[in-house]
């Protein structure tokens, strides 16, 4: 009998034996024992609180909250902080941070902070608690003021659906999947805190790691200013219509998702019932999980898996994306794949290409280099690193050239 088994190729999973009991512990602590949406089992509580969190983003498609423009609207503050540090060699991590925790923020309580915010360090140091050891860090201190704000008849954001669902129960008019039990604040809450976790650390770790490998790579980021100056040119700023023509830009990170995934081990899984994954038995209760960085620097599938090597996702020509191996998981799959993949993307694209147009990224003057090593923690990390930032002269004379 298995208590865990480990995927680490699409097509043999191995068994690593494991203490089940502190795993489950760990994820208990995690999850609030058990609630929000990332370490939850897959029951009812699982499914309403991902169905209202899938409702959430729905309310971001279209008009002044579209999210495309909550997202550029945070990176063009983040570029106008990093052009006051022009010629510098700065850390970028908490600018960055900055900007798509402002995003995540807007998403769940429509709200956005300021450098020097405390909230900012609050939910640092949740991200950090979740990342550094599953700690019970929670967002209580963020959270007296949350229920003051929801008004019942303008829902434009995460919390305004799950209070409205709370409501909706506590007065009995709720669905019959809408048990007041699985609306407490608490399950309110974790939800909230599983957004922040997945969607903070995680988006400004993967930018990094994507300068980071620039920085190593200059012929491949020569190649991406070709692509930003020839398909968008300075008269305009990015869009999202723009993957379609940013093809290496688009490639790159998924290189970059591929060599350095987000989560090396995918959260864990369970076995409903009695079952089997090629040879092997797993029996009903048992932890599966996913060798991510087994399966994306796997020899079978990846020529030359450790090398950085964009170009793996275009066709020849360098025209067209393409999916080189079915052994590609960045974002998970099935129906526990991230809920923030849409958001994930869009903010990964939008961040590198505006950064791109506007700013020379270079080696600082000291010639240190990023490591490439990595934290393997929950969310593989990178140790910190400092960008030479120069505003691009292409840029500014645009700039020049618009304002007269």
């Amino acid at each position: 009998m298995f208590s865990s088994l480990t995927i680490g190729d699409h097509q043999s999973p191995v068994w690593v034996p494991t203490r089940r009991l502190k795993l489950h512990a760990t994820l208990d602590i995690a999850s609030n024992n058990r609630k929000g949406i990332a370490f939850a089992d897959s029951g009812a509580h699982w499914q309403l609180h991902r169905r209202l969190a899938m409702a959430t983003f729905a309310l971001f498609k279209d008009g002044d909250q579209k999210l495309e423009k909550i997202i550029c609207q945070e990176i063009s503050t983040l570029c106008d902080m990093l052009a006051t540090h022009n010629g510098q060699s700065i850390d970028i991590s908490f600018p960055v941070f900055v900007a798509v925790t402002n995003v995540i923020s807007l998403i769940c309580f429509n709200t956005s902070y300021k450098n020097g915010d405390p909230e900012l360090n609050i939910i640092q140091n949740y991200n950090e608690g979740i990342i550094d050891n599953l700690s019970k860090d929670s967002l209580v201190d963020l959270v007296p003021w949350l229920k003051e704000k929801f008004r019942s008849d303008s829902i434009t954001n995460m919390l305004d659906t799950l209070m409205q669902a709370k409501m909706n129960s506590d007065n009995g008019n709720a669905g019959p999947d809408q048990d007041s039990e699985l609306l407490s604040d608490n399950h309110i809450l974790t939800t909230i805190g599983d957004i922040f976790g997945a969607g903070v650390e995680t988006t400004t770790s993967v930018v990094k790691w994507t300068l980071a490998f620039l920085l190593h790579n200059p012929q491949v980021k020569k190649k991406l200013y070709e692509e930003i100056d020839q398909n968008v040119g300075f008269s305009r700023t990015p869009t999202i219509s723009d993957r379609n023509r940013l093809l290496l830009l688009e490639a790159t990170i998924r290189e970059v998702l591929r060599l350095r995934p987000v989560a090396p081990m995918l959260i864990p899984h369970k076995a409903n019932v009695d079952s089997s994954i090629g040879e092997f038995a797993v029996d009903k209760g048992t932890q599966v999980i996913i060798n991510l960085w087994a399966l994306h620097h796997n020899e079978k599938e990846w020529h030359q898996p450790d090398q950085f090597m964009p170009e793996r996702f275009l066709n020849p020509a360098g025209t067209q994306l393409i999916s080189p191996s079915v052994s590609y998981l960045p974002f998970g799959a099935g129906p526990r794949s991230c809920i923030g993949e849409i958001l994930a993307r869009q903010e990964l694209f939008l961040i590198m290409a505006w950064l791109l147009q506007r700013f020379d990224l270079e080696v600082p003057d000291d010639g240190q280099l990023p490591s490439l090593e990595g934290i393997p923690k929950v969310v593989f990390l990178i140790d910190s690193f400092k960008v030479k930032i120069k505003v691009r002269q292409a840029w500014r004379e645009a700039q020049a050239e618009g304002s007269t």
